[in-house]
């Protein structure tokens, strides 16, 4: 028989995260580091509105873009949030979750052999997502010394004739990384020098310690130029509703809501009723949330430093991203040993790139006490390999 499975997604590896969550799931009393989810149950008047919608009878479809009153509460949040306006007739659609957006992005941008820039350690479906749409991923390291910032200076080498568009991540999904005001505007000045579209995911806008977050299309010229992805998994922790959005200019907006029409037909009508009611009334809800992750971060940050898995200071996310160098194991290796030794569960670095080799992502979206112990854990595992 032939074979039936297309080039495109063979080219394709797996991705790198599943192999650890696979292994754990059979093992008990596991401290489970590795998921990048909120440890939050969605906060009460989201789930209200939820039941009521239910209860409604609230269960067809919406329109292709979203329900009205969502993209208009979207809007109105992110207007308070950052000073922006986007219209809600043509310039938001809402997606199911970030991951739906970036996908529809491409598919609506990217011609077959156009280039993306994408810089590392970066979320696993960034460049498969490039790959997937028939674009060339180009991808741009980061350091530990620069904090995993990417520098404009690095972006602009990377740029060929075939280059069309940015993608970026910040704060950061696999380092907690968070650009400086003024790497983000060298950046912009990139942008626009060469003529490039950004493709900004911010779904750990809400999610930043001690700095205020910026809106990438809010940066000089920008908005004309930049499409920013956003959505509720992370902040409003509601991954299982899977609900995200996508706002930019309406000439991006218009193709991206084509594709999602065929794809998908809409997302998911509950949580978009849910969010809709509650988006501009939860915000103490979210505060509390983000101040809890705040703790934890301290004393994981602090507890990894403290026993020889030096880890810079991470500003946004939920992450951690410390070396493993003192072990003397690759960061595969130490994440096996770690798991199969002492039951906890992290994620090498290399599995969001080869920047991200030599260290592993810790994420702190578990409960405090979970974290004091898999601290003590890990401390003894140093014992035996630092």
């Amino acid at each position: 028989m032939r074979d039936f499975v297309s080039q495109r997604v063979r080219s394709i590896p797996p991705s790198g995260i599943r192999r650890f969550f696979d292994i754990s799931a059979t093992m008990h009393d596991v401290i489970s580091l590795g998921i990048g989810e909120p440890d939050f149950v969605t906060p009460q008047p989201i789930l209200q509105a939820g039941i009521r919608a239910f209860e409604q009878g609230q269960t067809h479809y919406t329109s292709n873009s979203g329900t009205a009153e969502l993209r208009q509460a979207v809007s109105l949040y992110l207007e308070r949030l950052y000073g922006i306006h986007y219209d809600p007739e043509t310039e938001i659609l809402i997606t199911v979750g970030v991951s739906e957006a970036l996908y529809l992005a491409l598919a609506a941008m990217i011609n077959p052999g156009d280039e993306v820039l994408v810089p590392e350690p970066c979320f696993v479906s960034y460049t498969a997502d490039v790959m997937l749409t028939g674009g060339v991923p180009v991808v741009i390291g980061t350091t530990v010394e620069d904090e995993f910032q990417v520098r404009a200076a690095d972006i602009e080498r990377a740029i060929t004739p075939a280059t069309k568009a940015l993608l970026i991540g910040y704060p950061n999904n696999p380092t907690g990384a968070v650009l400086t005001p003024e790497r983000l505007h060298e950046i912009a000045a990139v942008a626009e020098r060469h003529d490039l579209f950004v493709i900004s995911d911010e779904i750990y806008d809400r999610l930043v310690y001690g700095i205020k977050h910026t809106h990438f299309a809010t940066l000089p010229n920008m908005r004309s130029r930049t499409l920013v992805l956003g959505g509720f998994s992370k902040s409003h922790a509601m991954t299982g509703w899977r609900l995200g959005y996508a706002v930019g200019p309406a000439e991006i907006i218009a193709p991206m809501r084509k594709v999602h029409q065929y794809l998908i037909m809409s997302a998911p009508t509950t949580a978009q009723i849910a969010i809709a009611e509650t988006l501009l009334t939860v915000d103490e809800d979210v505060e509390e949330m983000r101040c809890e992750y705040d703790r934890r971060r301290r004393l994981l940050v602090d507890g990894l430093n403290e026993i020889g898995l030096t880890c810079f200071e991470p500003r946004g996310a939920f992450y951690a991203f410390p070396s493993v160098r003192a072990s003397g194991l690759d960061d595969e290796t130490f994440c096996e040993k770690l798991l199969l030794e002492e039951r906890v569960a992290v994620i090498p670095g290399s599995a969001f790139g080869a920047s991200g080799a030599g260290f592993v992502r810790a994420c702190y979206a578990t409960a405090y006490e979970k974290l004091e112990e898999a601290l003590e854990r890990m401390s003894r595992f140093m014992q035996r390999y630092g």
